[in-house]
């Protein structure tokens, strides 16, 4: 599966301009089997939703016509108002149009996100191109029980406003995600500033050694791009079953969690 990241400078409140530029940077990486784009991607980063968060799904609309388009999958989060509801809902819309989306479940309570938006209540794995892809969203990659590869996924896509002053922790976390539960792992983080940060980008592909493979160009919008490969993985899993041994308290199940 080729897989392409794109790390944007997101403009503040202004999804025409941010899905502007997305389609340029995929214009630039063309042919790709699923684009990966960051947190809140269409608005910048919004504790405080009202005004901001999209009814009228215009985004989840884009990303459907140009996965259309393009004959590709396209996955990114977005802050939806549902009714009197917010939530930071992350799509995985498909080559056909379809879309299967999770809200995040951990907010970011040092941020005020947890007063404003709805936390999720399902973990959710997506099947795509032989690959089963676990959805989570920034804050939920400090959380590594809720995402314990319980042998039923091959990838987690992390997408993210991750404050460069936190830079480190976040390539630190990515890979250690990678390297506990035998997957690849895509982080998908922005570049620039909102009133309150500034971001460093970071973003990257792991590889289930905890290796990175590709990764975007520190602090400038950019892209990058690799083919991710289902059998090195299964064989790895095979030949070092390290899943085989993990703990099965009562308290790493899903419905414990939630």
């Amino acid at each position: 599966m080729k897989v392409t990241i794109l790390q944007t400078d997101i403009v503040w409140g202004n999804p025409k301009k941010n899905q502007r530029d997305a389609e340029t940077l995929m214009d630039e990486n063309e042919d790709s089997d699923l684009y990966v784009l960051p947190e809140m991607f269409s608005t910048g980063f919004a504790t405080e939703p009202e005004g901001v968060a999209e009814a009228d799904d215009c985004s989840l609309k884009w990303m459907q016509a140009q996965s259309v388009k393009r004959k590709c999958a396209i996955a990114g989060s977005i802050a939806v108002k549902e009714g009197s509801r917010f939530f930071n809902r992350f799509y995985f819309v498909f080559p056909d149009g379809m879309e299967i989306h999770y809200d995040k479940r951990h907010l970011f309570s040092y941020g005020g996100e947890d007063v404003h938006f709805t936390p999720g209540n399902e973990r959710v794995v997506v099947e795509y191109q032989d690959f089963r892809i676990l959805l989570q969203v920034c804050y939920d990659l400090r959380f590594p029980i809720f995402s314990r590869n319980h042998k039923d996924y091959d990838l987690a896509i992390y997408v993210a406003n991750w404050p460069a002053i936190r830079l480190e922790a976040w390539s630190t976390l990515l890979k250690a995600r990678a390297i506990e539960n035998q997957c690849y792992v895509i982080g998908v983080n922005r570049v620039g500033e909102d009133s309150v940060c500034n971001y460093a980008g970071g973003s990257e592909i792991v590889g289930p050694y905890g290796k990175t493979i590709v990764e975007c160009e520190s602090g400038k919008v950019s892209a990058a791009t690799a083919k991710l490969k289902i059998r090195p993985l299964r064989g790895f899993r095979k030949s070092f079953p390290v899943l085989d041994d993990a703990d099965s308290w009562p308290s790493i199940r899903d419905d414990d969690q939630l």
